[in-house]
């Protein structure tokens, strides 16, 4: 359970479960490909404000658990954690875009 936070004039507590798998279903997401997916979306998480409450990185689908703020939209926390994930993995691992061809690594499931 997430606990209430107070802001200038208001309470809130928000959470949001987001489910999304690696597109073609390959099973890429193994050894340091996992490990760093994981340091990625912390980082990634912590420079947007946003906090990831639970991780299951090593299964497919990949399921988050994120708070954050009323300022944030659900369309830019995506964008955010899958967009730069994606772009930096391919960077550090090219094999993956042998497995993963048109440049595509994420599809989303659902909110």
């Amino acid at each position: 359970m997430s606990e209430v936070k107070h802001g200038r004039g208001y309470v809130y507590s928000i959470q949001y479960h987001i489910v999304w798998c690696v597109k073609y279903r390959h099973k890429v997401l193994i050894g340091n490909i996992d490990t760093r997916l994981r340091e990625l979306l912390h980082q990634i998480a912590m420079d947007n404000g946003i906090t990831i409450s639970e991780i299951e990185s090593d299964c497919d689908p990949l399921p988050l658990l994120i708070d954050c703020t009323p300022q944030h939209s659900i369309s830019s926390i995506i964008k955010a954690l899958k967009g730069v994930s994606a772009r930096l993995l391919f960077n550090e691992f090219p094999q993956l875009k042998k497995k993963l061809w048109g440049g595509h690594l994420w599809i989303l499931l659902s909110l």
